[in-house]
């Protein structure tokens, strides 16, 4: 039934189940801009569709209609000479009738993509789609498949109707992008074979969008594809951020203010420090900016060890958010390679580094030995005194066993040495969150390297655990 897919286990587990169901299924896919998800019906059903129509951006209703009628003339040989339809009520009518006629025992499988770009002003599409699921396709052995990339239209019309749909959707399914391993599997398919350091810039750039990553060729070095793709006059992600947020939200101005803020702020900040750096007063509207960000992977936000939700700490972790703010908004660089060397981008990297980390938390857990133990993720923050400058952990696994595992996050571009500083300073932040936390908990130095650690009289007697991203990766 199905193409070639990289990753989506559990997605096409799902998919497949509701097709061999006893009963209509009603599914809405979401997931940001070049995520993968119409590819993933496509490629999994194939052959199988009954019926596929995608909606166009700021078409008016006329030509989304006569699109509509273009393709139940590819799907039923409808005669295209004949009258489009002349509203949506009419067309989903001429749909169930044209379905009907179908003899076959299995889901008739009715997949509408780009539905945001369909309810256009007084076009009435959601009410026609309500009367098409709940008068005729609930009873009717119909597999129904939205989706779209607008998600604050997919929030509020769909997942959270008030109205006809209100607790209709039997399935909803959230595409994430794809992790290092199944970013690994996807070059190889397309036999390019690169080291693990490489990888990681790449993943560091794009993160693992699968349409970004497609833009990758073999025969170039990870510094090379960036350099085309990102920085050369028709690059493809050269003007791909402003699309990009523009096509997931409404008011999308609000939400860039959010990561504009968040992109100056590699720590991160909490909810109060957002509201002033965004110049924005508190209240519902600003939660539903942080929840949209937050569903569509570009922020992430850690509790403070001991703190409450309240007081999370927010960061930009969207990749290529990232990279554009850092390196492409401002395009102050002359050369890009000399800016690839500089110590911008090896600060940057470090960070990066710690994004791909807090992304890939399972696969650390296995590495850890720990996959089967009930842990929680946090973050700590010391602001210090006169005394003590302060500390941050970026990430601590709290485990129900006794155990904290205390992560300490490098990226180089060969095996680590721990030096006696490094090593001081992680002694540091041990005392300081004992002190603060006062936990009774056995405390594990944890080091997380890009390559294998050198197993030298610093690392001796401190690090209690180890794994690396070539670990991750495997």
């Amino acid at each position: 039934m199905a193409k070639h897919i990289i990753g989506r286990v559990d997605e096409i587990a799902i998919l497949k189940e509701r097709f061999l169901s006893d009963s209509s299924e009603f599914i809405a896919v979401t997931g940001r801009r070049r995520v993968g998800k119409t590819f993933l019906i496509n490629a999994y059903f194939e052959d199988e569709m009954s019926f596929h129509f995608s909606g166009v951006l700021n078409a008016p209703i006329q030509q989304q209609l006569q699109n509509f009628h273009y393709q139940m003339g590819n799907y039923f040989k409808n005669p295209t000479d004949q009258a489009p339809p002349t509203n949506w009520f009419d067309a989903f009518f001429s749909l169930s009738k044209r379905l009907s006629k179908i003899r076959k025992k299995e889901k008739k499988i009715v997949f509408i993509d780009e539905v945001p770009w369909l309810d256009t002003h007084k076009s009435n599409f959601l009410s026609a789609l309500e009367w098409f699921w709940n008068v005729w396709a609930i009873d009717n052995n119909v597999l129904l498949i939205i989706c779209g990339s607008a998600t604050s239209w997919m929030i509020n019309k769909v997942v959270n109707n008030k109205g006809g749909l209100h607790n209709r959707l039997t399935q909803r399914l959230h595409l994430l992008p794809f992790t290092l391993k199944e970013t690994v599997e996807f070059l190889r398919f397309r036999n390019i074979r690169l080291s693990t350091h490489q990888i990681a810039q790449l993943y560091m750039t794009f993160g693992g969008i699968p349409h970004y990553l497609n833009e990758i060729k073999t025969g170039e070095s990870a510094l090379q594809s960036i350099e085309r793709i990102c920085f050369s006059k028709n690059g493809l992600l050269v003007n791909e951020f402003d699309n990009l947020y523009r096509a997931l939200f409404k008011n999308s101005e609000l939400h860039l203010k959010v990561v504009f803020a968040l992109s100056n702020k590699s720590r991160g900040l909490t909810r109060k420090e957002l509201l002033v750096a965004c110049e924005l007063s508190d209240g519902g509207a600003f939660t539903t900016i942080l929840e949209e960000l937050l569903w569509c992977n570009f922020i992430t936000a850690s509790v403070g060890f001991g703190k409450n939700k309240k007081d999370s700490l927010y960061r930009l972790t969207d990749e290529y958010s990232l990279f554009y703010l850092n390196f492409m908004h401002k395009k102050t660089f002359v050369n890009w390679t000399q800016l690839a060397s500089s110590q911008k981008w090896k600060s940057w990297t470090g960070y990066a580094f710690e994004n791909i980390c807090f992304k890939h938390i399972s696969e650390i857990k296995k590495l850890l030995g720990i996959e089967g133990v009930f842990t929680q993720i946090f973050s700590f923050r010391s602001k210090g005194n006169q005394e003590d400058s302060g500390s941050q952990i970026d990430l601590i696994i709290d485990r129900n066993d006794g155990i904290i595992n205390l992560c300490e996050i490098k990226f180089h571009d060969a095996i680590y040495s721990l030096s006696k500083e490094e090593a001081k300073n992680i002694q540091r932040k041990m005392a300081v969150f004992k002190a603060d936390t006062k936990t009774r908990k056995t405390i594990f130095p944890t080091l997380i390297t890009a390559f294998d650690a050198v197993n030298n009289e610093n690392y001796l007697g401190l690090i209690q655990q180890a794994i690396s991203l070539e670990n991750i990766i495997k």
